[in-house]
């Protein structure tokens, strides 16, 4: 069956650059595949593929190829010999690991979507992906960042919310190009310094970056010191939606001296 949709899908027969099969309730990727040495975009999310097969390490020409919402346990191997792929989508699936290789071959890959997936740490390897810029990896269980990662000078975007962080690498200052942060619904209690990067997006909601709740004042008299709060040491990277001071705050001039009133 998987291979008369293939078939199917044939209109331009070997020179066929475009290929979709979404939600074609396929269980493996059709080994005619090979046939196809000149495709440049293939389409297989939403079906129920479990492994890539052999044959899709023919597709050197390939520059994107989409196995979102599939039954993938992990990054395959194959992935290596796919090397004019820009794109690699492999969201919602249940991809614990990286195999080991898969980044062997992907000089030329520019985004890698692993979001939703069941992935408890990166590879070192993943600093063989010299020309990645975005690199999204929302919705799993990471609970840290190899520092490697930090040395691919093209990172513009990292997407890291939704995962089990505790932190991030020192190492981070030097992604020079990196514009786009993401660490929401974290587990991290601090930041290293950064500021020397150009961020314009950096979002870290929802971790206990502070150890102790605020106090809030519920008289105008009540003023709170900071010297007991430990916060993190660059406490003007976390970005605050909105910060309401007692009256009395604003009359003291105090560095140690911050009041929230209660609204």
């Amino acid at each position: 069956m998987d291979e008369r949709l293939l078939i199917g899908a044939l209109k331009g027969g070997k020179n066929t650059k475009i290929i979709s099969l979404n939600k074609k309730k396929m269980t493996k990727m059709p080994s005619a595949l090979e046939k196809l040495p000149g495709l440049k975009t293939l389409d297989l999310q939403n079906n129920l593929i479990p492994k890539v097969c052999p044959e899709i390490s023919t597709l050197t020409q390939l520059t994107v190829l989409n196995m979102g919402n599939n039954l993938l346990e992990e990054v395959p191997e194959e992935m290596k010999y796919l090397t004019s792929l820009k794109a690699l989508h492999l969201f919602g699936n249940r991809i614990c690991r990286f195999a080991t290789g898969a980044c062997d071959g992907l000089q030329n890959l520019i985004l890698l979507n692993l979001n939703k997936n069941r992935l408890t740490q990166l590879p070192q390897e993943v600093n063989r992906l010299k020309s990645l810029t975005c690199l999204s990896i929302n919705y799993n269980q990471l609970t840290s960042i190899p520092r490697e990662l930090c040395f691919l000078e093209n990172l513009s975007e990292l997407h890291f919310n939704y995962n089990q962080l505790i932190c991030i690498p020192e190492e981070i200052k030097f992604l020079k190009k990196l514009q786009k942060l993401f660490l929401a619904r974290n587990n991290m209690e601090g930041l290293p310094e950064f500021q020397d990067l150009k961020l314009r997006e950096f979002y870290c909601e929802d971790n206990p970056l502070f150890l102790k709740q605020p106090f809030t004042a519920k008289q105008q008299e009540d003023v709170w010191s900071l010297k007991n709060w430990k916060i993190s040491q660059n406490l003007q990277l976390v970005p605050l939606r909105i910060l309401l001071c007692s009256y009395k705050c604003f009359n003291r001039r105090n560095p140690n001296v911050f009041g929230i009133s209660q609204e």
